[in-house]
C-alpha cells in the first residue's frame, strides 16, 4: 500500500486538518447521486487466541470475515510468516500480529532499566513484521498495564471485566502492578512526556524505513494517575494531539479503542464519534476497538456490543460516513453460555449487520 509524503503536523495544522476532512465531505455526502456502495471496506477482523487451531480459522470462515488478528508473546520473523502462511492457507489474511513483549513496556514508557534493550527489541519487532508482509501493529504505552477490579457480569449475567477506582489493581503480560505507588514513587506528567518523546524519536526512522504503521491504543483504563502514574498522554484527545504532533511522521496514528474512550467519558475531551471525526480528518484512523460499557469511569462493566451507554449505530454511521478502511475487531468480549465461539460470534453478527445497515443508509 503506497504511503503519503510526510507532512510536518502543527496544532493549528491538526485542528485545521480536522475541520477541513469534515467540511469537505459534506458535498458529497448530501449531493452524491450514486447507489450505496456495497464492496466491503471496513476490514472486520476476528481476534483469534495465541495458541490458534485449525478449527479457529474455521470457525473465522463461518462467521464470514476475511481477516484475523493474531497475539504473541514475543515474536519473530520466522513466527509470523508461519502464522501467516496457516493463516492464508484457510482462505484469510492477517490484520495484524501482536507482541506483548513490545506493548504496555514500563522500562520505556517510565524510564526503568533496560529502555534502550526494550526500544532496540520494539523496532527489531516492526523490522520483523515488515520482512513478513505485514505494514500494521498496535501499540500501548501504559507504564503499568491495564487496570481492573474483580470479575464483575453483564446483561443475563454474562462474566466481564469490570472496574472500580478503589478496587482497582493494574496487570499486562503477567505482571502484576498493585497501588498506591507500582513503582515505588510518584511520577511527573513532564517525566512521561519526556519519556514519549525519546521513544517516538527512536521508533519513526524504522517505521519509517520499513513502511510499517503504529496505531496507539489509548490508556484503559484513562485515569488522570494510576498507582503513582499519570496517564496524560493518550487518556485525552488534547493528549493524543500533542503526541502526533511530537511523531510528526505519516507511520504514527490511532487505534481508537471505543470502550477504552467511553470509560474516559467527559475527561476525553471529545466523545467518541467526536474523536472518529477528528482523527479521520486528519488521515490518523487506523484501527477500530469495537466495543461498548456500562459508564464512565470511576466504575464500569464491559458489556455486549448492544447494551453499553453509547449507540453502536452511531459510531458505525460514523466510520461509513469518514470513509473509514482500516481493520475494526470485536474486543473484550462478555462470556457467554457455550464458551468463547458464542460470545465472538454474538459480537461479530452485530458488528456485521450494524456495518451493512450504515452503508445501506448512505
Amino acid at each position: 500500500m503506497p504511503h503519503p509524503q510526510p507532512i510536518a503536523w502543527t496544532r493549528r495544522g491538526f485542528t485545521r486538518a480536522a475541520l477541513g476532512g469534515a467540511l469537505s465531505a459534506l458535498p458529497l455526502l448530501g449531493c452524491t447521486s450514486a447507489p450505496p456502495r456495497r464492496a466491503a471496506t471496513i476490514k472486520i477482523s476476528l481476534q483469534l487466541p495465541g495458541d490458534f487451531t485449525d478449527e479457529d480459522l474455521t470457525f473465522a470462515r463461518q462467521l464470514g470475515v476475511d481477516y484475523v488478528s493474531v497475539p504473541t508473546k514475543t515474536g519473530s520473523f520466522e513466527a509470523f510468516s508461519q502464522i501467516r502462511r496457516r493463516v492464508e492457507s484457510a482462505g484469510l489474511q492477517v490484520a495484524n500480529i501482536g507482541n506483548a513483549s513490545v506493548h504496555n513496556m514500563p522500562e520505556v514508557t517510565l524510564n526503568l532499566p533496560g529502555r534502550d534493550r526494550k526500544i532496540a527489541e520494539y523496532q527489531q519487532y516492526l523490522r520483523d513484521l515488515a520482512r513478513a508482509g505485514l505494514y500494521y501493529t498496535t501499540y500501548a504505552h501504559m507504564g503499568n498495564g491495564i487496570w481492573s477490579s474483580a470479575r464483575g457480569a453483564t446483561r443475563g449475567g454474562a462474566p466481564a471485566r469490570s472496574f472500580d477506582q478503589e478496587t482497582a489493581r493494574g496487570s499486562w503480560d503477567g505482571k502484576l502492578f498493585e497501588p498506591p505507588l507500582t513503582h515505588g514513587r510518584q511520577f511527573t506528567a513532564e517525566e512521561l512526556w519526556d519519556n514519549y518523546t525519546y521513544f517516538i524519536r527512536k521508533v519513526v526512522p524504522v517505521a519509517e524505513e520499513t513502511g510499517v504503521r503504529i496505531g496507539i491504543h489509548p490508556d484503559d483504563p484513562p485515569v488522570a494517575d494510576l498507582g503513582g502514574v499519570p496517564r496524560c498522554i493518550f487518556g485525552s484527545f488534547d493528549g493524543y494531539v500533542r503526541a502526533l504532533e511530537i511523531a510528526g511522521s505519516r507511520n504514527i496514528g490511532v487505534c481508537l479503542c471505543c470502550g477504552t474512550w467511553m470509560e474516559g467519558g467527559r475527561g476525553m475531551g471529545r466523545d467518541v464519534v467526536g474523536a472518529i471525526r477528528a482523527f479521520a480528518g486528519m488521515g490518523k484512523l487506523w484501527k477500530i476497538h469495537f466495543r461498548n460499557v456500562s459508564s464512565p469511569v470511576p466504575r464500569f462493566v464491559e458489556t455486549f456490543v448492544d447494551d453499553g451507554y453509547t449507540d453502536m449505530k452511531q459510531v458505525m454511521r460514523t466510520l461509513v460516513e469518514v470513509g473509514f478502511e482500516g481493520i475494526l475487531i470485536a474486543d473484550h468480549v462478555p462470556e457467554m453460555v457455550g464458551g468463547r465461539p458464542a460470545g465472538w460470534a454474538y459480537s461479530i453478527g452485530y458488528i456485521k449487520a450494524l456495518y451493512d445497515m450504515a452503508r445501506d443508509a448512505r
